[in-house]
């Protein structure tokens, strides 16, 4: 049984500081990783260190740009947060092993997603544990563009065939307009109006867009927050649960 987890930017950077990394908060997940024993593929974003490099650029996951510069530049970012990711796990014993999206990943004209899973597969059936991370992906007519950890998460559930898929962010779950967490969203008219953007700058899209990449998956999935993700690797069902599929 596969499980993906992702790690939201803001879960393990400081976004209110560029390049800034929450140590805590990685140390926090780093251990609760460290005890899984399951098939376990780790996404994550790029907080602080990416989204404001690429929104500098104006890059984002529609926007593109044919500067190499431009997209060396976020790529860098994601790849230092990364390095950092993968340090705290093999800090903690775990064997991970970085996957880089700019190299496997691709849009066509439309914007659709190739990723190829065939070395994170690999990885998994030798006892790895792939880390994916977003990043600028080349696309055609567009030059590069965002790729988002949550269209990471939804791409390789499917093509994982993964039984559990969990996000944590910086925020307990979805939130209604009172700022009390939904248990569950099945259609996006039901929450529309309580959605929004993060605090920080955010290029994909923040909440809403999580929510409208999640409810296309053929699997529920979870949203929930720091304090979610032990009980969610114990297969707990923590934050809220959104079932599109």
């Amino acid at each position: 049984m596969t499980t993906i987890l992702k790690l939201g930017g803001s879960v393990i950077t400081d976004k209110a500081r560029e390049g800034t990394l929450d140590e805590d908060g990685l140390a926090v997940a780093a251990d609760a990783v460290a005890e899984v024993n399951a098939e376990l593929v780790l996404v994550h974003g790029g907080g602080s260190f990416a989204h404001p490099r690429a929104d500098a650029h104006g890059i984002t996951d529609t926007d593109g740009t044919d500067d190499a510069a431009a997209v060396a530049d976020v790529h860098s970012a994601m790849t230092a947060l990364s390095d950092a990711v993968v340090g705290a796990l093999h800090d903690r014993g775990v064997s991970a092993l970085p996957v880089d999206t700019l190299s496997a990943a691709a849009r066509d004209g439309d914007g659709d997603l190739s990723l190829p899973t065939g070395a994170v597969e690999r990885m998994l059936g030798e006892g790895f544990l792939p880390v994916v991370h977003a990043d600028p992906v080349v696309q055609t007519g567009a030059g590069a563009t965002v790729l988002s950890g949550d269209e990471i998460v939804t791409s390789l559930a499917r093509s994982l065939d993964a039984e559990r898929v969990g996000l944590c962010s910086e925020v307990p779950g979805v939130l209604d307009a009172d700022g009390a967490v939904i248990d569950r969203v099945d259609r996006w008219a039901d929450v529309a109006g309580a959605l929004g953007g993060s605090d920080g700058t955010d290029v994909t899209g923040g909440m809403a867009g999580k929510v409208r990449t999640l409810l296309d998956l053929p699997v529920p999935a979870h949203v929930f927050g720091p304090e979610g993700v032990v009980p969610f690797l114990a297969g707990e069902t923590p934050g809220t649960e959104v079932r599109g599929g």
